[in-house]
């Protein structure tokens, strides 16, 4: 399956004040990306508001056909950014169930339908926010390296930040950016499609883990943890088989490789 074409969209100007959704995975396994995501945004003038009442997009119980559920989880979270600002999210699966499932699953409600739009229009995935409202250009502090992009699907075909996720990798001077083959194809993950079918999870994973380990890169990079964790996890695995005694394929959320390049807080 292609990628779909980038989602046209008007862009507001820089803003003073932004929300972070941070996500349910940051929030529980990755909060650095969370504090790198505020880095970025704030070394940018921003001043970044997180409202500690939000919890899940309800993406898993709407793609798992429970909407009555989603609704619930939905409506929690259009009640937590009532100041007109951006609501960034670092994640595109997250961002695409917020921006156009929400219409979808208020579309019987015509009060919750106005709101779900409202938010939907200042909405944007982080690597999108960065490249078309931010105007992100920050020198290159890290040494040279070769890495590898892994895009999510909702990402790709929902939000077309596949696109802005490449152009903030080829911003950075001394990073080399590998082609995988087939790098539109999924990780496997699907949230609770792994879940539901592991063994083919499983097989889908093992794919894009042999993919990105084919480019020969030093690590991958993706601006969504879920497939992030999916593949980093299938990779220690098959290390562990091995026995390796370090990680073969170590991942990184784009947030966080921005971070670390550009305000020299290399590891």
């Amino acid at each position: 399956m292609g990628s779909s074409t980038p989602i046209e969209r008007q862009y507001p100007s820089k803003p003073a004040n932004v929300y972070l959704f941070a996500t349910c995975l940051v929030d529980q396994f990755a909060p650095e990306v969370g504090l790198d995501t505020i880095h970025l945004l704030e070394r940018e003038g921003i001043k970044v508001h997180f409202p500690e009442q939000q919890t899940c997009c309800g993406q898993p119980a709407y793609t798992s056909g429970y909407p009555d559920e989603a609704r619930k989880v939905a409506r929690q979270q259009l009640s937590l950014f009532p100041q007109p600002w951006p609501v960034v999210v670092p994640s595109g699966s997250c961002a695409a169930m917020m921006r156009h499932h929400y219409p979808k699953l208020f579309a019987d409600d015509p009060s919750l339908l106005a709101k779900s739009k409202e938010l939907s229009e200042r909405l944007f995935e982080l690597t999108e926010f960065l490249v078309h409202v931010v105007n992100f250009k920050q020198l290159d502090l890290g040494t040279p390296c070769k890495v590898a992009l892994h895009t999510s699907c909702h990402a790709r075909r929902e939000m077309g930040s596949h696109e802005t996720s490449a152009a903030l990798l080829d911003s950075l001077t001394a990073v080399t950016v590998a082609q995988q083959a087939r790098a539109e194809e999924c990780c496997g993950f699907g949230g609770t499609f792994a879940i539901r079918y592991p063994e083919i999870s499983e097989a889908i994973v093992s794919d894009k883990v042999e993919s990105l380990r084919a480019t020969g890169v030093e690590q991958f990079v993706s601006a969504d943890c879920g497939c992030l964790f999916n593949i980093t996890g299938r990779s220690a695995k098959q290390d562990e088989i091995a026995g390796c005694s370090k990680p073969s394929l170590p991942g990184e959320h784009i947030a966080s490789f921005l971070w670390r390049r550009t305000s020299g807080e290399q590891s």
